[in-house]
């Protein structure tokens, strides 16, 4: 089965769209006091109410519908007066056999996500529901036609979710791809749920369905549940794409079912018929009156909304604008800076970038250091405090620390989660070389590699990185390797 460049099958056109689950960071669930908490023993943090036991009520979490107002403001949505709805369907880890959701008066009508590419993908709703359990099927590849035995853990059945259903307007993998990053980076910026697709607290449904290159019309669509990486959504779209166009040229017809994505195979396999909503049986809650959110609230929660990922992009590409900064790097330069940045602003790592450049570091630096060193600790740096970084870098600017010492002393504020840039780079014996020290350094390392010495006056420029190598190691580090780079080229000019 071909598959072109752009994601789609030669002669067709993809038409996507997703359905994005994340888990609200709320303390406790969304009907019940139980902690909202990952990674707990199984079965640990459930009562009668998120166990279903008789005679249990579910009383609504205000902390979970006021993150929902976040996601949707953010989103452009239409905040509305809405009602809660039972999805009837049996599976073991849901204990009720009912799932509390939203159904045709959701909480957050409409609205549309702008791509960094320039693309704007319409959002249907985003409404709130209550997550499920979770089951292990334990035995053979851990999937469960193989099982021997299966347990059922409860403790996520209650949670908050959040269900974000966007418009059929994606038209490629990677489009798909672009939207689930952006819409995290969104739901980290709004403060509404830490997103880790790694722990479930994010999870991707896939409708798709394939049409002859240039038809207006919409076809037969299959679902893909519960894809839980970036990369398995592009593969996962990437085979489905060429299935259903290799079935049409085949002259069968597409089925409509959800079916489940093999990690170890890269392929789609039939799990069940498509549900359709009749199937479902919806019927309002009697357990919970309508929500009904006052505009004074939606108002308060609007002003209170931070910057949002496309906004702070933009900030911080209009600093390099404004520096003049990278304009001999060509386009290549640019697109990778511009995806250096995205990636900050996408783990919340920008804070650290902007603190330093408003204490008077380049952006070139400040974007170099945070975009590889800061960024390689997602976790660690995150805890930083942005002035004590920004003071850090202001210290490599002034050229009082090395490249090589900045990093030594910023891996133990990663360590620390904290400290005072100064302090540290004093107890780690980095004392700023003077010029004359360097210079006898750069002399003495010249005169100890004669043979390396004319291959370098003779024009084999590369060389100057054994030198500086040589002098770093000579001084422990404490040099400052421009200075050793211009002391090299002035005695090469006055031989």
């Amino acid at each position: 089965m071909a598959v072109d460049a752009s994601g789609g099958s030669v002669g067709y056109e993809p038409v996507i769209g997703l359905e994005v689950h994340c888990e609200l960071a709320t303390a406790t669930k969304l009907f019940c006091s139980c902690p909202n908490s990952f990674g707990d023993e199984p079965n640990t943090n459930v009562c009668p109410v998120c166990l279903a036991l008789p005679g249990s009520l579910p009383v609504l979490n205000e902390r979970a519908v006021d993150l929902a107002i976040r996601v949707g403001l953010a989103l452009h949505s239409d905040v509305r007066q809405c009602t809660f709805h039972r999805k009837n369907y049996f599976y073991p880890d849901m204990p009720k056999d009912y799932q509390i959701s939203q159904y045709d008066e959701p909480l957050n009508a409409g609205g549309w996500l702008d791509l960094p590419s320039g693309t704007r993908v319409g959002v249907t709703r985003a409404h709130l529901e209550e997550d499920t359990g979770k089951t292990v099927h334990m035995g053979g590849t851990g999937r469960i036609h193989d099982a021997t035995f299966s347990l059922v853990d409860y403790n996520r059945a209650g949670v908050p979710l959040l269900e974000i259903v966007s418009e059929p307007d994606i038209r490629s993998p990677q489009e798909a791809r672009e939207y689930v990053a952006e819409l995290r980076a969104i739901l980290v910026a709004a403060g509404a749920s830490k997103a880790r697709m790694e722990e479930g607290s994010m999870r991707v449904d896939v409708n798709i369905s394939v049409r002859p290159a240039g038809s207006a019309s919409l076809a037969t669509r299959c679902e893909i549940k519960n894809l839980n990486s970036l990369r398995s959504l592009v593969r996962a779209l990437e085979y489905e794409i060429a299935r259903q166009a290799e079935v049409y040229r085949s002259g069968g017809s597409v089925v409509q079912e959800t079916r489940h994505f093999d990690e170890d195979t890269g392929r789609t396999a039939s799990l069940r018929s498509k549900e359709e909503a009749h199937d479902y049986r919806y019927f309002e809650e009697p357990d919970l009156l309508r929500l009904v959110p006052g505009q004074e609230r939606v108002d308060a929660i609007a002003a209170g909304l931070p910057a949002m990922p496309a906004q702070r992009r933009s900030e911080i590409a209009a600093l390099f604008s404004s520096a003049g900064a990278g304009t001999g790097g060509g386009a290549g330069a640019g697109g990778a800076r511009e995806d250096q940045i995205a990636g900050l602003v996408e783990n919340g790592l920008d804070g650290l970038l902007l603190a330093a450049v408003n204490g008077g570091v380049s952006p070139e630096k400040a974007l170099a250091r945070t975009a590889n060193e800061a960024a390689s600790r997602i976790d660690e740096a995150l805890a930083l405090d942005p002035e004590s970084y920004g003071r850090l870098l202001v210290m490599e600017e002034a050229g009082k620390l090395t490249a090589t010492q900045v990093k030594a002393v910023l891996s133990e504020m990663l360590d620390e989660g904290r400290g005072d840039p100064a302090a540290i780079a004093k107890r780690l014996g980095f004392e700023t070389m003077g010029a004359g020290s360097i210079n006898a350094s750069v002399e003495e390392v010249v005169a100890s590699n004669a043979a390396e010495w004319d291959r370098y006056c003779s024009g084999e420029d590369k060389l100057a990185q054994f030198f500086i190598g040589q002098v770093m190691k000579a001084t422990r580090g404490k040099a400052d390797g421009k200075a050793v780079v211009a002391e090299l080229q002035r005695l090469r000019s006055t031989r």
